[in-house]
């Protein structure tokens, strides 16, 4: 299970937007990488495709490492680790390592 999921609120431990905080907008598993709204931003220099369609230099977010983010709690509101605990259902959840609160 990945410690980070889709619109969860994360805050940036390393890198040029050390500090920051924002919502994942997506996960990529395979790659152990994350798209943060509005964090590592990189300009990408396009060209009109078809036309009537603009080009221009345009501002979008980069991906991040999954290690180099930590997700803050719904609870405490502080970033934190995460643990897995399994339910009696069988359901494993995340739970704050600080708090006990399930994600």
């Amino acid at each position: 299970m990945m410690h980070v999921k889709k619109n969860d609120k994360v805050k940036v431990l390393t890198g040029r937007d050390k500090g920051k905080e924002g919502v994942v907008v997506a996960v990529e598993p395979t790659k152990n990488k994350i798209l943060v709204q509005g964090i590592a931003l990189v300009t990408r220099h396009v060209k009109a495709r078809r036309q009537g369609e603009k080009g221009g230099i345009k501002k979008e977010e980069g991906l991040i490492a999954l290690s180099n983010v930590m997700p803050i709690c719904t609870a405490c509101k502080v970033p934190c680790r995460i643990n897995v605990k399994t339910l009696e259902n069988k359901k494993r959840v995340r739970v704050c390592n600080q708090c006990k609160e399930i994600f």
